[in-house]
């Protein structure tokens, strides 16, 4: 896993600005540890920053075609995990191969497909080619957008980059947000394409950008379908549990050392059990993969449950590790600790963005860098909710009723900043058209009945856009502490198959994720496989609730952040006893702490 950034001007020559390009590269340094590299041509500058995983001798970027005048210049983040069997088909084709790197794979296959390659790729990766013959510039990302790609436009060109902030790194692209780029952030729609940044836009998932000198061309290359579902109950749960082992296998590969995220969830448990089980048949019976949980110091004694959290974590997490024989630990957290300011900082500039959510950032963000410690590569469930139909939203009739995002229903006004209606940015009307939008693009399947449609609508907008916000947060909590996170369960050929599954056979007995409760018998013990959703882990110790508010009321000194906020809807927040502060209330004063942070460190331009 890596950073990549770069430019591309028809107007002038990057080779005279090799101080530009090295600065932008220098911005993503936590994303690539272990090595960093530019190339400058006379119409494109590329960086790039390694994180080395795979082929550590070998895998150095950015990567060229040959030594003397290449003719492709590649700089690539991700993990191909099909590279194996690529790499022997294009030796069949006559491709030599130099490194044992996926990135030469895609080298190779760019030089073999075009941009066509990105169809052959399986796995999650961002990359941007630069063709010498064709003067052209290709950027590309994965089909769920695991991993991140930005870009905005600059004199003659183009500038990309992984992460915001090395885009600023250019002096022709500014910090500026204005009430566009407000309403993006906290609408709480997760669109893709346009970002909080004023002129800084994201590649779609499962798309692609063509630059030359003709302009800007985007395409998708990859979208949901629904097609006809042509297995039985039994049938289904077997492809998915070989859907889901065959995921797990091919992300396994590093040339460093890996473990699993197992929170005591059916999701964390089933992947880890798999990869356990793998480990073993390529090691020995002695193998033991080690596996990590986060808890707080406070929450045996002071737990309580919440909109989000049914149940205290780490016993079901104790009880997987013990059940599945991996090298388990917990990293307790001081609660306290979640409130150093510089924590809250690293975490906001990490995100590029004012929008979190608060605590479980920081305790996230403090949580990989433990990891770290150990291990480079961590395998995480991420996207089983989405996929299998995890989340309250597909169950509930009042959410299955609602003409909104379901989540809003969840998070709602209660939890969303409020924002200064002196600002007018008319988010109720925005939100609307947003929606109208998603759902016009989610695929009919003739004779599909009004519920099942209505099914896969909640699923096309969970995988589409729920699931971004989750992947946008730990790609960049993640890479800040230069630890690599592979999510099996968002492999494509499982999401594509799960989307074509009806709902009846998703929930066939009753309750959320019956396939995958199904497809993990005997992989995890029963109190895991029938316990209810739970999400990830917040603090309940009222020494944070009081210590947050201080901070909410010392954000508030700061004049913009008062003409950015509806006071009069935070103060109740700031007033309630620590003690009794509901999730929803905290998470204002989260985000009123997150957006002095933000403005504090990127003295944006506001255009309001």
């Amino acid at each position: 896993m890596c950073g990549i950034t770069g430019w591309v001007s028809f107007h002038q020559d990057p080779r005279t600005q090799a101080p530009v390009i090295e600065a932008m590269t220098a911005t993503l340094a936590p994303r690539g540890p272990d090595a960093a590299g530019v190339w400058l041509g006379p119409r494109a500058a590329i960086g790039h920053r390694r994180l080395a995983v795979i082929d550590l001798a070998g895998g150095v970027q950015p990567m060229t075609d040959r030594p003397d005048a290449p003719t492709t210049v590649l700089t690539y983040s991700g993990e191909i995990y099909n590279h194996h069997e690529l790499r022997s088909q294009l030796s069949g084709l006559g491709h030599e191969f130099g490194t044992r790197s996926d990135t030469e794979v895609v080298l190779r296959g760019y030089a073999e497909w075009g941009e066509k390659v990105a169809d052959h790729l399986d796995g999650m990766f961002a990359f941007a080619v630069w063709d010498e013959r064709a003067q052209r510039l290709l950027l590309v990302r994965d089909r769920l957008g695991v991993k991140p790609l930005f870009w905005a436009e600059v004199e003659g060109g183009l500038a990309f980059a992984s992460e915001p902030k090395a885009l600023f790194a250019h002096p022709e692209i500014r910090p500026r947000v204005d009430a566009d780029g407000l309403r993006e952030a906290y609408s709480l729609l997760f669109n893709t394409g346009p970002t909080v940044w004023s002129g800084v836009r994201e590649v779609e998932p499962g798309g692609l950008l063509l630059l030359d000198r003709d302009g800007i061309r985007e395409r998708r290359y990859w979208q949901l379908e629904a097609d006809a579902h042509p297995d039985d109950r039994d049938a289904t749960v077997t492809r998915v549990h070989d859907l889901v082992s065959t995921a797990a296998r091919a992300q396994l590969e590093a040339d460093v050392p890996l473990c699993s995220l197992l929170s005591g969830g059916i999701d964390s448990t089933v992947l880890t059990a798999l990869l356990a089980d793998e480990l073993r048949l390529r090691e020995g019976p002695g193998a033991r993969i080690r596996s990590y949980a986060v808890d707080y110091s406070d929450q045996a004694e002071s737990f309580t449950g919440d909109v989000l959290r049914t149940g205290h974590d780490t016993p079901y997490a104790t009880e997987a590790g013990a059940f599945l024989g991996t090298d388990h630990s917990t990293v307790v957290l001081d609660p306290r600790a979640l409130l150093d300011p510089e924590h809250r900082r690293a975490v906001v500039v990490a995100r590029d963005s004012p929008i979190g959510v608060g605590d479980m950032d920081t305790s996230l963000h403090l949580l990989f860098g433990e990891i770290r410690k150990h291990s480079t590569v961590a395998l995480s469930g991420e996207a089983a909710d989405e996929v299998f139909g995890g989340y309250p939203w597909f169950h509930n009739p009042k959410a299955l009723a609602a003409a909104t995002f379901p989540w809003l229903l969840v998070t709602g006004d209660e939890a969303a900043m409020p924002l200064n209606p002196e600002l007018d940015l008319r988010i109720g009307e925005f939100r609307d058209d947003t929606y109208r939008t998603a759902l016009a693009a989610v695929p009919h399947l003739d004779g599909e009945t009004p519920t099942e449609h209505r099914q896969r609508e909640m699923q096309h907008l969970s995988l589409t856009r729920w699931l971004r916000q989750l992947l946008h947060r730990k790609d960049r909590l993640s890479m800040a502490q230069g630890l690599e996170v592979r999510v099996p369960y968002c492999d494509h050929r499982l999401v594509e198959y799960a989307f074509t599954t009806p709902w009846a056979l998703k929930n066939f007995d009753g309750r959320e994720k019956s396939l995958l409760r199904a497809a993990g018998t005997g992989l995890a013990p029963d109190s895991v496989l029938h316990r209810p959703k739970n999400h990830y882990p917040a603090t309940h110790h009222p020494d944070y609730n009081r210590g947050l508010q201080q901070m909410a009321r010392d954000a508030l000194a700061d004049a913009t952040v008062r003409s950015l906020v509806d006071e009069t809807r935070i103060k109740p927040c700031l007033d309630t006893p620590p003690g009794q502060l509901e999730w929803g209330h905290r998470l204002r004063l989260e985000r009123v702490v997150d957006l002095a942070l933000w403005l504090d460190h990127y003295q944006p331009e506001l255009a309001l």
